[in-house]
């Protein structure tokens, strides 16, 4: 039986001072957006491509429009951001940066609030601070872990490491595959761990160079690089990063190419946000 005041599991509900805190938190974030040169955007909750984004496609929520054709509840507002911003806007406005404050929803009933930003030709290293600009205004200094999906990507490819033992980061079955660099890669945690990276194939010291140069653009710290992270989105092609905190997530970025597009972004995860503040009394 499911009584009248009880919502589903993943839902969201916020009253008295944690619907206040949310509106703060909104509020900063738009200000500090705008100060660096975003506009605001809503995209629609219905979306015709999500399934684009996704490795897995049971995370949409599914439904048809009128001519029966499938659309998804919004599980992810990156690609559609660019998309309108690009096609549909088009010359209407020459604007490159576009945050957004809206919810997305994964299947069953995950609901989750999120304050994202995308740059339309912009770097990653600008991103990724504005990101942890954000988070500090909130007065959040979580880890910021910087990767390139590029890696793993290659490994799988080229060298045989299972993508699946890289998803789930099976450390002894990627050693097993028997390369004598990859206890050297696996062990890469610091940015100085970057400095010679003779020992690998060129195509895998290519994009380990490339995370090296991105740390030397990031002022901020607590600092970690993890070149054999992969992130579920499809559309990341190149550098990402995440800010976290022992099993807290509060943003999670990076490089992307969409419709030929190459940009950079981030999106902040509210509720987590919101969690934190109101667990530390500094609401």
């Amino acid at each position: 039986m499911i009584f009248e005041h009880e919502i589903p599991s993943g839902s969201r509900l916020y009253f008295g001072e944690s619907a206040r805190l949310k509106r703060r938190i909104e509020n900063q974030a738009a200000e500090l957006l705008e100060e660096r040169g975003y506009r605001e955007m809503v995209t629609p909750l219905f979306s015709y491509h999500q399934h684009e984004s996704f490795d897995d496609p049971k995370a949409l929520i599914r439904l048809n429009d009128t001519d029966n054709h499938e659309v998804s509840l919004r599980a992810d507002s990156t690609a559609d951001v660019v998309r309108i911003a690009t096609k549909r806007l088009g010359r209407s406005t020459d604007s490159k940066q576009w945050f957004y404050i809206q919810p997305v929803y994964r299947f069953p009933t995950k609901e989750q609030y999120q304050i994202g930003a995308e740059f339309l030709g912009g770097e990653f290293a600008r991103v990724a601070a504005d990101a942890t600009a954000l988070l500090e205004r909130l007065e959040i200094r979580p880890l910021l872990q910087v990767a390139n999906i590029a890696i793993p990507r290659l490994l799988s490819e080229r060298y045989g490491v299972a993508l699946e033992d890289l998803k789930t980061m099976h450390i002894q079955r990627i050693l097993d595959t028997g390369h004598p660099w990859l206890e050297d890669l696996v062990r890469i945690h610091r940015a100085e761990d970057l400095e010679d990276l003779s020992r690998y194939p060129e195509d895998l010291a290519e994009e380990l160079e490339k995370i090296r140069l991105a740390v030397e653009g990031i002022a901020y710290r607590p600092l970690v690089v993890a070149p054999l992270y992969y992130a579920k989105l499809r559309y990341y092609d190149s550098l990402l990063f995440r800010l976290y905190e022992g099993n807290t997530l509060f943003a999670t970025g990076g490089s992307y190419r969409i419709d030929g597009v190459r940009s950079a972004g981030f999106a902040l995860m509210t509720d987590a946000c919101i969690a934190e503040k109101m667990t530390k009394g500094n609401a």
